[in-house]
């Protein structure tokens, strides 16, 4: 049916075209073909012999003002005009008529709605974000809850187990200026980091000078959103009482460092004043803080995070699909894949695949590993919870 709008001094009305005169003396099953019903226009009486279409609220708030759309056709196919008592007693026919020239829902709404079940689409935008949006909420919400160990344990741990960071010296050749050196490191029973300097190393003379320094460890040197620490200190020669143990605990991080008993090498300690840690940079689980030299050096060693590599490498290789399995029942997420980074006495933590997108996420035991064997354990029975026909 083709209709075209006019302008009226006193009301916007649509003419009806020849095809919709006939309505009036074709029988009701075949007005029922050409009108329809439901969400289209609606046969109203007019004025005088003359009858007139009136767009309903879903149309007629649609519409703007006529100075843009005189002499403008629509075409429509397949859309209802609904005649009879039942439509005229409708909701779409009963809405208030001043409502009907609301410039503000005018604005409001899409351009030529002609249902008011059709979507505009600002409202399927808003149900295509959903989805995503409720996918962020349930994965920060689980997040939030999983059991971590506390900030300063995860630093402390971390830190023990990392080989290399990055020092920073207080340069004695440009005064004023800051000089960073890469450096492998061990960390004494107190967490304090060791370095086997060179006299030869412009980073030891630096130290030498001025022993305020700072070193900056990555837990993951690729990912700028994994944990970061900077240990904040000063760096002194460990006496001659103690360099058998401190020897030890470096050749223990670093067993083939042959060249720590050459004449020109000695140890240093890095006595920390504050250690700083950031984590989750631009992301929703952004954590921040540093804790006192005191605080640092009461904290303990996970005594698990040491089995990350050996169990992470075997169920990596060996049973990635049960880590799959495990990821999707402990967050409700269909992941595509999900591979284990580390682990501690709380859980463990992995990379998961999602629509294309990497993920970090915390899959927590469902109680305290106490030894490795406890970690099987705890991974056999998570795994079983997942493969359970309830799931």
């Amino acid at each position: 049916m083709k209709v075209e709008m006019v302008s009226d001094s006193t009301e916007e009305r649509i003419q009806p075209t020849a095809a919709s005169m006939k309505l009036s003396a074709a029988s009701l099953d075949e007005r029922r073909k050409l009108v329809g019903g439901g969400g289209g226009f609606a046969l109203l009486a007019g004025v005088g012999k003359m009858k007139t279409l009136v767009a309903p609220s879903a149309l007629r708030c649609s519409i703007p003002p006529f100075s843009r759309v005189l002499n403008y056709h629509i075409t429509t196919t397949n859309h209802a005009l609904n005649v009879g008592q039942s439509s005229l007693n409708s909701p779409i026919c009963h809405s208030n008529p001043s409502s009907l020239f609301s410039p503000t829902a005018r604005r409001r709404s899409p351009l030529l709605a002609m249902a008011s079940s059709t979507q505009s689409p600002a409202q399927n935008v808003t149900a295509d974000a959903t989805p995503e949006l409720n996918f962020q909420q349930l994965i920060q919400a689980h997040q939030e809850k999983a059991a971590r160990l506390p900030p300063v344990e995860e630093v402390r741990t971390v830190l023990d187990h990392s080989l290399r960071g990055m020092l920073s010296t207080f340069s004695q050749k440009h005064e004023g200026y800051p000089s960073g050196s890469m450096v492998d490191f061990a960390c004494d029973a107190y967490g304090s980091p060791i370095l086997a300097v060179s006299s030869l190393a412009v980073h030891t003379k630096d130290l030498l000078a001025n022993p305020k320094c700072s070193l900056l460890v990555a837990k993951d040197p690729e990912d700028r959103t994994d944990l970061i620490i900077t240990v904040h200190g000063d760096a002194v020669p460990v006496p001659g009482k103690d360099r058998e143990g401190i020897r030890s605990a470096y050749l223990a991080r670093h067993p083939d460092a042959f060249w720590v008993d050459f004449s020109d090498f000695q140890f240093m300690r890095i006595e920390p004043k504050v250690v700083r840690f950031v984590s989750g940079v631009a992301t929703a689980l952004l954590g921040s803080g540093e804790f006192i030299n005191e605080e640092f050096r009461a904290a303990k060693v996970d005594p698990l995070y040491q089995f990350s590599k050996p169990v992470a490498s075997h169920m990596n290789r060996d049973h990635a699909e049960d880590t799959k399995l495990i990821v999707q029942h402990s967050i409700s997420i269909p992941v595509e894949f999900a591979c284990m980074r580390d682990l501690d006495s709380l859980g463990f933590n992995v990379k998961a695949g999602y629509k294309g997108s990497t993920l970090k996420l915390r899959v927590p035991f469902p109680r305290h590993a106490v030894d490795r064997k406890d970690v099987k354990t705890l991974i056999v029975e998570m795994l079983q919870a997942a493969k359970s026909p309830v799931n």
